[in-house]
């Protein structure tokens, strides 16, 4: 896990409050997730709009522009089921700072997911997160880009377990984190079995098969 949070451009800043029951008053959003709404988040702010007015990059129909949003807590921290709401109905990819009051100091995190658009509703993968570090901690500049989506490709990249391909389209990312992930899952699973099985032949051939799933997975990162 990374620690890392950007500096955000200035001429970018939006600051412009969000009322949460924007979102959990939508028709989709469970009773359980309005409930963490209500529960976990103090304050919603869209801090930042990331577009070609304001940056001067120009985006696409993936990326068409990228916003930040920050959210003070209650309760230390908010579920993802919270982001995922916010990220559904807002039709920009979206990247989230995280605060909260540690023992009297601020802190924040920095929380994102690819997102594709393209239909009704965008296609989210994974969360991937930072660790949390104090708000006041020195930011880095944002990564150096020519469009909105080779900059919010080298926004997700530190926080993501694969390493963005030259050229590579923000599905084609979200694609792999999926392959990714289904085959950690695989992985552990190999690995418990192998630990359980008192059979050589067996101990074998399970090696075998975690090998091979090991490559593919280091082939996929």
């Amino acid at each position: 896990m990374v620690d890392l949070l950007y500096r955000w451009p200035p001429a970018a800043k939006f600051g412009s409050r969000v009322p949460k029951e924007k979102f959990y008053d939508h028709g989709t959003v469970s009773p359980a997730v309005r409930a963490r709404f209500v529960a976990e988040v103090q304050r919603i702010t869209w801090a930042y709009k990331l577009a070609e007015a304001t940056i001067n990059l120009p985006g696409n129909a993936s990326v068409p522009e990228i916003q930040v949003f920050h959210i003070e807590t209650k309760t230390g921290d908010v579920a993802n089921q919270v982001l995922t709401a916010i990220d559904k109905a807002i039709h920009f990819p979206i990247i989230f700072e995280i605060t909260r009051a540690a023992a009297g100091e601020p802190q924040a995190r920095m929380v994102a997911t690819h997102k594709v658009l393209g239909s009704v509703t965008p296609k989210l993968s994974p969360y991937y997160s930072t660790g949390w570090l104090s708000a006041g901690a020195e930011r880095q500049q944002l990564p150096t880009a020519i469009t909105l989506p080779a900059l919010y490709a080298a926004i997700l990249e530190p926080l993501t377990p694969v390493t963005v391909r030259p050229g590579e389209a923000t599905s084609e990312v979200a694609e792999r984190l999926s392959i990714v992930r289904k085959l950690e899952r695989e992985i552990s699973a190999l690995e418990r079995k192998l630990r359980a099985e008192p059979q050589l032949n067996r101990k074998i051939e399970l090696r075998r098969t975690l090998k091979t799933k090991q490559l593919e997975l280091e082939h996929q990162r």
